[in-house]
């Protein structure tokens, strides 16, 4: 197979290099991004981060509940978003409580007001 070349005649050798610098500039927060949006890629962990994003912090037994799952997966799904830092959470006596990291929630609003303009059509 050939490999395609551009047939543009000019290139803006400033701007490209521009670009360059741009994504070496941004690729600890690129990195960060794809991270969170991979992880909030799997429908489950949506569902989770959706529901924290609604009711400001939830524990693994009540999420068990609504998504009828069991613990052992609610606690997998969790994890995972802990480990990245997505989730945060506290413990008040024996329950465990889960929020959205607020540093997140910004970009996850954005998301969530995409899906409350989809619910209304």
């Amino acid at each position: 197979m050939k490999k395609s070349e551009c047939i543009r005649v000019v290139a803006d050798r400033n701007q490209l290099n521009q670009c360059k610098l741009e994504l070496v500039i941004a690729e600890t927060e690129i990195r960060a991004l794809s991270d969170i949006l991979s992880l909030a890629g799997n429908e489950v962990r949506l569902k989770i981060l959706y529901l924290l994003n609604q009711e400001g912090q939830m524990c693994p037994c009540d999420l068990s509940d609504v998504l009828d799952m069991s613990m052992p997966a609610i606690s997998q799904h969790l994890r995972k978003m802990k480990d990245k830092d997505l989730i945060r959470y506290k413990k008040v006596g024996q329950t465990i409580f889960y929020s959205l990291n607020e540093d997140l929630s910004d970009l996850l609003n954005l998301l969530f007001k995409r899906l409350k303009k989809t619910q209304l059509v």
